[in-house]
């Protein structure tokens, strides 16, 4: 039995082996680990990566939406993992997160709650901390931009409300869509979320550039401030 744990990746049926398993068997017949496995290339001298690789979701309780939301310093606490090896990991979990990402954006047109909900989500649910985005429209409600507008801690970010209308004038937009995440999975808005919402809705109508919502997104759900009649 000792032994045949110390057999390495290369020593097993052709398709046992991760990679030939996906080119023989599709890529949909490979479990999670053995995606991992692929991505982070190699395990070590105790460890297949296959082996390495359950070890890394094990840490994460088998959910990719905790391992998505480690940083490298996470990572590299793991036995095994490296720096190389984080950074590939992360690397293809923000490009699935980007593909997740692009059909939504290709609506074009933000008609609900719900539209800015899918259009922005994949930008911010995974994040160990909070976020501020905004959604620049014309008068169509057509996407003209999606930028990040601030970056901060577990608790709060800044929102400079004059960068954000400055931005709007300079990108030709007569709507906004405000967004930011609660890494806590809290969907209610605090004072300060209800405070940042008045102020720019204020400064919108002097310049008639109007604000159309503001959402809160925490564990895959949201909260409209225009649904909940607060905007």
């Amino acid at each position: 039995m000792d032994e045949y744990k110390k057999l390495s990746i290369k020593d097993w049926a052709i398709e046992d082996r991760p990679r030939e398993k996906l080119m023989y068997k599709g890529v949909k017949s490979l479990s999670s680990a053995e995606l991992l496995a692929i991505i982070i290339g190699s395990g070590n001298r105790k460890q297949s990566a296959v082996e390495l690789s359950k070890s890394i979701l094990s840490d994460c309780d088998n959910d990719l939406n905790l391992l998505a939301k480690k940083n490298i310093h996470d990572l590299v606490k793991i036995p095994g993992i490296g720096e190389a090896k984080a950074i590939s990991i992360i690397s293809a979990l923000e490009l699935g997160r980007r593909q997740k990402a692009f059909p939504s954006k290709q609506k074009q047109k933000i008609t609900c709650s719900q539209d800015a909900f899918e259009l922005i989500s994949p930008y911010v649910e995974d994040l160990g901390h909070e976020e501020f985005w905004v959604v620049f429209l014309n008068q169509a409600n057509k996407i003209v931009e999606i930028k990040n507008v601030s970056s901060g801690g577990i608790t709060g970010t800044v929102f400079d409300v004059r960068l954000v209308f400055k931005d709007a004038l300079l990108l030709g937009a007569t709507n906004l869509i405000l967004c930011h995440n609660h890494p806590s999975g809290n969907l209610q808005p605090s004072n300060a979320d209800k405070d940042v919402t008045s102020k720019a809705s204020e400064a919108g109508k002097l310049m008639n550039i109007s604000v159309l919502d503001h959402l809160i997104i925490a564990d895959n759900q949201f909260f409209s401030f225009a649904d909940e009649g607060l905007i």
